[in-house]
């Protein structure tokens, strides 16, 4: 296995949630990276020491904080780039379609623009992988920005996939709330039936 896909993979693994595989998850990336050289593997290994210590439960919890609490540190990558939009389930779609024509699907329940997703796809189709990681490498930028605003160690395993990732492109950040409805319209009806 080539180094970027071993990178990927651990990468994949790593950014997935911490659950009761965790342990033996990082300790099986650990000795995978251990034998690579490069700032790459340089950047997982430290992110492996520095949550080894870590109580599951306080990861999971930090896990959550991170990723789940906040649309600047999201794992879907689309989100940085379509937002809440009828586009991002376009793009979506498109995601689904560009696996299957390489005859692979991402986990059940799992949506296609969840980077551990991609990043298991680059890690088993290297070239397609690579090439989607890279249209969205704008994405990966505000990710690993918002990351490093949260001093959160997951950046090293951003970074590490960034230093993968050819493309220089920077995404255009998708604003955190839309913006006021001009509602109600003049002449519009009455809001009887309406639930409140």
């Amino acid at each position: 296995m080539s180094r970027q896909r071993a990178v990927h993979q651990a990468a994949s693994l790593l950014l997935g949630y911490p659950d009761a595989s965790w342990p033996q998850r990082v300790s099986q990336v650990a000795a995978a990276v251990g034998r690579l050289d490069g700032t790459a593997a340089g950047l997982l290994l430290r992110f492996c020491r520095e949550t080894a210590s870590v109580p599951l439960l306080d990861l999971a919890a930090r896990y959550v904080t991170t990723f789940d609490r906040s649309r600047r540190r999201t794992l879907h990558l689309t989100h940085y780039t379509d937002g809440d939009t009828r586009r991002r389930g376009a793009s979506l779609a498109e995601l689904k379609a560009r696996y299957r024509a390489h005859g692979w699907e991402p986990a059940d329940g799992e949506l296609p623009d969840f980077l551990p997703a991609v990043l298991e796809f680059a890690a088993r189709c290297p070239e397609a992988g690579t090439a989607l990681l890279d249209e969205h490498c704008g994405s990966l930028d505000l990710l690993l920005r918002a990351l490093d605003d949260h001093h959160s160690p997951y950046a090293q395993v951003v970074r590490a996939v960034r230093s993968t990732v050819p493309g220089r492109r920077a995404a255009v950040p998708v604003p955190e709330m839309p913006g006021p409805v001009p509602f109600p319209f003049s002449g519009a009806l009455g809001d009887e039936g309406v639930r409140r």
